[in-house]
């Protein structure tokens, strides 16, 4: 099919130097479930997209190489006023052109969806959230868990290496 990549993630870029669960999540355990334990391809912003790149067309060109478009739902990112460009690009490509599945993984409580921009509530309407749960954070790399059952279940097939 062309693709390159599983996957695209999306998440909050943390404007801070302080180091969060969720770039730990972004960078240590879902590379380590889903890449070396699983077999995916992920594409990670930050970490494919290479410095003196032209970061636009980077993320465009890796968005359209990628089979599904994981955004990880945090306050920060609704709370975020001005959209992220990756995410606006991938929302583009998933709801107008209809090119992507989009799997959204609710990392924290969100409570009511009404603070969501409305393309993203549109998905959660259409096929709702994967929900992390604070005890995933004592065992996060237990591939077997319920949430990475069900994060695998969204994702392409993928031939496991021998």
């Amino acid at each position: 099919d062309g693709k390159i990549y599983d996957a695209y993630v999306i998440y909050p870029k943390s404007r801070t130097n302080e180091a969060n669960f969720v770039e730990y999540f972004v960078y240590q355990i879902m590379p380590d479930i889903l890449e070396n334990k699983c077999g995916y391809k992920l594409c990670i912003y930050g970490r494919d997209i290479y410095p003196g790149e032209d970061t636009a067309s980077a993320i465009e060109k890796r968005i359209q190489k990628s089979r599904r478009l994981i955004i990880l739902l945090t306050q920060q990112l609704i709370d975020c006023k001005e959209q992220a460009y990756d995410q606006h690009i991938a929302l583009y490509n998933a709801l107008i052109q209809n090119d992507t599945k989009v799997i959204l993984l609710e990392m924290e409580r969100i409570g009511t969806y009404e603070k969501l921009q409305e393309s993203l509530r549109f998905i959660v309407k259409q096929q709702g959230t994967i929900k992390w749960k604070e005890q995933h954070i004592v065992h996060p790399q237990s591939s077997r868990s319920k949430f990475w059952k069900q994060v695998r279940y969204h994702m392409p097939l993928t031939l496991k290496p021998s």
